[in-house]
């Protein structure tokens, strides 16, 4: 009794939600049983002057026997067998009357069977193991549960308390259930309303199942309703209506088995990518834990998951056919989000493929207009600025912003399937599309004048021509760099840390950077005829390297060791002698 008692479940609210699922299947028993029966209701109230709670029901009750042999054994209950006639008894285990002295210093039970009308008896015990049985007062056939409740649990004497917990447990089930006189579950779920004679308007359906989603989530509005049906599976699910990011995780699915609350934190059986995704299932063919706090991994449970997956890629494309001003609002609020999604599921990625925008230079874009301002490839930066975004930003081109969440495997997966060619800046396959080498006998005297440490020099020919040079981070020897440095292994897990670093090995690394300097640039071109010509240069090369380390003080990246006066000052320097 202190084990089971004590241990089996999580919280002592979880008592109250037994003892109404007792009077539950004690309903459904006589429903069974007794064909003259037309009743069923609970009635929960409490009294927080004296500490009393009290659970009380118009079912089968009790006859003398029957309470020596299921309500005073551990493990024994009457609708175990009574379950081979019907799929909406709740309990299973025997052990939920085992609640009661969790919450309670002293336990009174008074029944009267419908076998035996006549007779009633009275139960009490305060630590379960040992109680009386008498006979009482003549009472309407049912059970009363009373419960003195301890010192440590009154909380649940509180009207207001009481009142949401037994609503939250009670919210589907099909018995009409009463806290203190007010109902708590005479609003049927959407879905159990299909048997109706009049048919609903699909508006009005779509109204009231926002309504019930906005009732059970109150946390967040509701953007739209999907529904569930299959895998054994009834119910809804809805999109949060908050903005969400990519790494955002906030499932929430409450489970139901039989319209009793099983657990309202079922998130694994949502797909990992739907962290912007609530919903209330039921289901008859989900088996519950010993404790009924959590689910067991079953079959069922494979199939509710499956279903749950379908029911979240079908519902989306149904809600982008017919309710387009729902889906603009789901793309607004939870586009990065979807942009994994549509990497983790084949079919969302049909989906929302062409739908889905990404960061760039140029504000939010659908791949498809990245690679119409890219002459038609996709350029993707993989760091924060750097000079080759000013020289996309002087051409007018957007750069997709590739440190954002998603966006590379996104744009990656589109263009392949759509046979489009993907930039990657500051890589050296990407440099090598955008940058024609030449070869260029000043290289050497260019790079003493221009590069600086772990810098190389590269002549080349690029567009806008106006633009003298272009300095690239190379992103490939930063990954190095940063994988391996003594502080990676505090941040990464070493078998993951050791696959990198593998890969890591077959970086050069020797250069930062890369300068490319425009040949094809009138500067430069000018600066490399006056040098050829005989003529004083070191004017000209005093104000291209301020102009440099101009652009460079402005990038994240590269203004480190930057002095900011002292280019200013080699611009103002050249100016006076050029006057």
């Amino acid at each position: 009794m202190t084990v089971l008692g004590g241990h089996l479940y999580s919280t002592p609210a979880v008592a109250v939600r037994e003892l109404v699922q007792n009077a539950h299947d004690s309903i459904t028993r006589r429903r069974i049983e007794d064909p003259a029966f037309s009743g069923g209701r609970i009635d929960v109230t409490s009294d927080p002057r004296t500490g009393t709670l009290t659970v009380s029901d118009d079912g089968a009750g009790m006859t003398r026997e029957e309470i020596d042999r299921f309500l005073a054994t551990v493990g024994v209950g009457y609708t175990r067998g009574l379950r081979e006639r019907s799929d909406e008894l709740i309990g299973q285990f025997g052990l939920g009357f085992l609640s009661a002295f969790i919450i309670g210093e002293r336990t009174v039970v008074r029944t009267a069977s419908y076998q035996a009308p006549d007779a009633a008896h009275e139960y009490t015990s305060t630590t379960g193991e040992r109680y009386s049985v008498e006979p009482c007062a003549e009472r309407p056939v049912g059970t009363e549960v009373v419960l003195k409740l301890t010192a440590d649990h009154r909380e649940l004497a509180d009207p207001a308390v009481l009142a949401g917990i037994v609503g939250r447990y009670c919210a589907l089930l099909g018995v009409p259930v009463q806290v203190n006189g007010e109902p708590v579950n005479a609003d049927a779920p959407p879905w159990r309303a299909t048997g109706e004679a009049v048919a609903v308007h699909p508006v009005q359906a779509r109204k009231q199942a926002l309504a019930f989603a906005e009732r059970m989530d109150p946390s967040f509005r509701p953007l739209c309703t999907l529904e569930v049906d299959g895998g054994g599976v009834r119910g809804l699910l809805w999109l949060q209506d908050v903005l969400t990011y990519g790494s955002w995780d906030n499932r929430r699915l409450a489970v139901y088995v039989r319209g009793m609350l099983l657990d309202d934190d079922a998130r694994d059986l949502l797909p990992r990518w739907a962290g912007f995704v609530s919903g209330a299932v039921e289901s008859d063919v989900l088996t519950p834990t010993a404790s009924r706090e959590d689910l067991q991994r079953d079959d069922a449970w494979e199939a509710a998951r499956a279903a749950l997956h379908e029911a979240l890629v079908s519902g989306l494309a149904r809600v982008a056919s017919e309710q387009p001003e729902a889906w603009s609002r789901v793309l607004a609020r939870h586009n990065e989000g979807l942009l994994g999604a549509a990497l983790a599921d084949e079919g969302l990625e049909a989906l929302l493929a062409a739908d889905l925008r990404v960061p760039t230079s140029e504000g939010e874009l659908t791949v498809r207009e990245l690679v119409d301002g890219g002459d038609g490839r996709a350029h993707v930066g993989l760091g924060t600025g750097g000079f080759e975004e000013m020289r996309f930003r002087a051409l007018k081109r957007p750069i997709a912003t590739g440190t954002r969440y998603a966006v590379v495997p996104f744009v990656r997966r589109w263009c392949a399937r759509h046979g489009v060619d993907v930039v990657e800046l500051g890589t050296s396959t990407g440099d090598r599309a955008l940058f024609q080498r030449v070869e260029l006998e000043e290289a050497g005297w260019l790079a003493e004048q221009l590069a600086k440490e772990r810098q190389e020099l590269i002549p080349a020919r690029f567009e806008p021509v106006e633009m003298p040079f272009v300095l690239v981070p190379d992103r490939e020897a930063e990954l190095k760099a940063r994988l391996e440095a003594d502080a990676a292994q505090e941040r990464i897990a070493s078998a993951a840390l050791h696959l990198a670093r593998s890969h890591t090995a077959t970086i050069d690394g020797t250069y930062e950077a890369r300068l490319y300097v425009n040949v094809d640039s009138p500067a430069i071109a000018a600066l490399l005829q006056a040098r050829r010509d005989g003529r004083d240069v070191e004017v000209a090369l005093g104000l291209l390297r301020a102009v440099l380390a101009l652009m460079a003080a402005g990038e994240r990246e590269t203004r480190a060791g930057v002095d900011l006066l002292e280019a200013l000052s080699g611009v103002g320097d050249a100016v006076r002698r050029l006057l």
